[in-house]
């Protein structure tokens, strides 16, 4: 993949950012070098970036509006069991144990911008391990049943790679509702 398009923001999560309540707490899951971070810094959120190693956001440290958290998702307890978030962004990031945290997680009217690989991803590079790859339909089917779903979709996008995506919204008050 070209370095500009790693660096750059998932054309997804900036078309559901918006949804998010204006100046609200973000929750950036595996933030790796902080293309998304950045993103809804620039929007106006207070964001907490989280990842295993969060040395790709280290320039960020000490900004007004955003918390870096080193934590390992995967093999430590979660960290945010008494935390709550207007939106949870999550990309290119699979572990099936954090859905049903992730919506926990979220306020009434909280934003899940969810985007990841799926099954035939493997043809095309990394991931190739089926558990790190979502099976046809799953992340619709992966989220509360009590919440919305504003958008789902599994597509084949260049650089060529196979990807499920999903923006939904927690039941409640409603979420900002500029038109995505």
């Amino acid at each position: 993949m070209p370095p500009d398009m790693a660096s750059a923001p998932s054309p997804w999560v900036v078309r559901w950012t918006p949804r998010i309540k204006a100046g609200g707490d973000v929750l950036d899951v595996a933030c790796g070098k902080g293309r998304h971070t950045r993103l809804l810094l620039t929007a106006g959120f207070k964001v907490e970036a989280v990842d295993r190693d969060i040395s790709g956001v280290a320039d960020m440290a000490g900004h007004a509006r955003i918390v870096l958290r080193q934590a390992d998702l995967e093999n430590a307890p979660w960290p945010y069991a008494a935390a709550s978030f207007d939106g949870i962004v999550v990309t290119r990031h699979l572990h099936r144990p954090l859905f049903p945290r992730l919506c926990e997680a979220l306020r009434p009217g909280g934003v899940l911008i969810y985007e990841t690989f799926m099954l035939g991803q493997e043809r095309f590079g990394h991931p190739h391990n089926p558990a790190y790859l979502l099976r046809p339909g799953e992340l619709r089917t992966a989220i509360d049943p009590g919440m919305e779903v504003l958008a789902y979709e599994e597509a084949f996008e260049q650089p060529p790679a196979r990807v499920q995506r999903l923006c939904a919204v927690v039941a409640g008050q409603e979420s900002h509702t500029s038109n995505a």
